[in-house]
């Protein structure tokens, strides 16, 4: 799983999700089932219908909800979409204050941060907003992401959650989610910057795709920690399975971990698998080119010596948007990659 903090490998299994992107499904009608409580959202809004991924029933109010609280990553991909929340929970700001990949283009110094890592959420600040819907990411066989599993009734008690499930669905299917969720919040997708967005992801798919079509290169995808090197299964990560969708040839790791997404390679071990090019996990709490420049088994490695290591991340923000940034920064690297020999 994607390789962040402590409680992102023992938990590893909630960090990864497998993925694709489909624009046309983001206007698709949400289901029904039980009314939340009523809200005293926009008045002038019209009703708000969202289908919880956890247990498949819809949230439902008379009127928008307007003191909306989001997970981070979740509230990147609605602000890219044009949706504003009243505060976040989640990887949002560095020690540095700078932000967090997690945290997208959000505005970050103008945010309200309930819980800025695992474990952390102000349930006392949450309830002085007046909150009114809890939005989060949903892992099949867990609860909301981010929100402390021994509070979550009490959270919930203040005001509905749905969760989005990013733990199986294609890339596709997941940014459809959020755009879904975003014009139920009231976001135009018609709107320029909106058609621009969907315009940007499909032209950054066809750069990938473009920049193999008649190039061979091998790529390899990991994460690097100071106990060893961590071999990306793409099948797992929805970013990876969608270069594969097209036509990436990614290293496929021979004896991937219990959950599948990652095998962990002592750095005695480390050149076990060759490519061409490497895309090393940019995320915070995991090694960067500079840090790992005195790991003689790393700057061994051909691709490295080659100076073809470049950046990918595990979470994206899944707005069209976010996911076109994320595939451009495949793109360009597969074009100005050159196959190694031996």
């Amino acid at each position: 799983m994607p390789l962040r903090t402590a409680p992102a490998l023992t938990r590893r299994r909630l960090l990864a999700a497998t993925g694709g992107l489909g624009a046309a499904s983001a206007l698709a009608a949400c289901g029904t089932g039980p009314e939340a409580p009523a809200t005293e959202g926009d008045p002038d809004s019209g009703p708000f219908s969202f289908t919880d991924d956890r247990d498949q029933t819809a949230v439902e109010f008379d009127h928008t909800p307007s003191v909306v609280v989001a997970f981070t990553g979740l509230a990147a991909a609605l602000y890219d979409y044009g949706v504003e929340v009243a505060a976040v929970f989640g990887p949002t700001t560095l020690a540095d204050g700078a932000p967090d990949m997690q945290a997208g283009r959000l505005p970050v110094d103008e945010l309200t941060v309930l819980g800025n890592v695992w474990g952390e959420f102000d349930v006392e600040a949450y309830a002085q907003l007046g909150p009114q819907l809890l939005v989060s990411h949903y892992y099949e066989g867990y609860d909301l992401w981010f929100i402390p599993e021994e509070r979550l009734d009490e959270i919930e008690g203040l005001a509905p959650g749905i969760g989005i499930e990013v733990s199986q669905p294609t890339l596709d299917q997941i940014i459809d989610r959020h755009a879904a969720l975003a014009v139920a919040l009231g976001a135009d997708l018609g709107s320029d910057a909106n058609v621009e967005g969907v315009e940007r992801f499909g032209a950054a798919a066809g750069a990938v795709a473009a920049a193999v079509a008649d190039k061979p290169l091998k790529a390899l995808a990991v994460g690097a920690r100071a106990d060893g090197l961590y071999i990306a299964n793409p099948a797992a990560f929805n970013l990876l399975a969608k270069g594969v969708e097209l036509g990436v040839d990614f290293v496929v790791p021979e004896s991937p971990d219990s959950d599948g997404y990652w095998e962990p390679l002592s750095w005695e071990n480390a050149s076990r698998y060759g490519a061409d090019l490497i895309f090393l996990d940019e995320r915070t709490g995991n090694l960067q080119p500079e840090e790992l420049a005195d790991f003689p088994t790393w700057t061994s490695l051909p691709a490295v010596a080659e100076g073809q290591v470049y950046g990918w991340n595990a979470e994206p923000v899944y707005s069209h948007v976010g996911g076109a940034i994320e595939l451009e920064k495949i793109a360009a690297p597969l074009e100005a990659a050159r196959p190694l020999e031996g």
